[in-house]
């Protein structure tokens, strides 16, 4: 459904030790896209991201949308800011990081075909 939350992603400086505070506290399951590095993680809700590097240390929360390029230049009409969208990736679809009208942070998904459909 368009405007559901459809993920979320955490950024940290360490995202090994990010997986493993949030599985302890929450009972995520991780699972590495990288050893020792960026997962996905598992909440049993929306599907959430966690990757390191990122000194800044937020949380961002994606909505998903079935036209990531009219929503992007729909948030721009409504005085917000968008980055154009990113290429597809398998098994995830495409997102973009905006702010809103008052410089809040957030991001659209628009999630990709199942690899079957692919």
């Amino acid at each position: 459904m368009t405007g559901e939350p459809s993920f979320f992603e955490i950024g940290v400086p360490d995202a090994t030790r990010a997986r493993t505070f949030y599985e302890q506290l929450l009972g995520w399951k991780s699972h590495e896209t990288k050893p020792g590095g960026p997962a996905w993680l598992e909440t049993g809700g929306v599907r959430g991201g966690v990757h390191d590097g990122d000194e800044d240390r937020w949380i961002g929360i994606f909505f998903r949308v079935d036209d990531i390029e009219a929503a992007t230049r729909r948030v721009r009409d409504l005085g917000g800011e968008a980055d154009d969208p990113g290429p597809e990736t398998e098994g995830f679809g495409r997102f973009a990081f905006c702010r809103d009208d008052q410089g809040v942070r957030f991001g659209l998904h628009q999630p990709g075909l199942p690899q079957s459909q692919a």
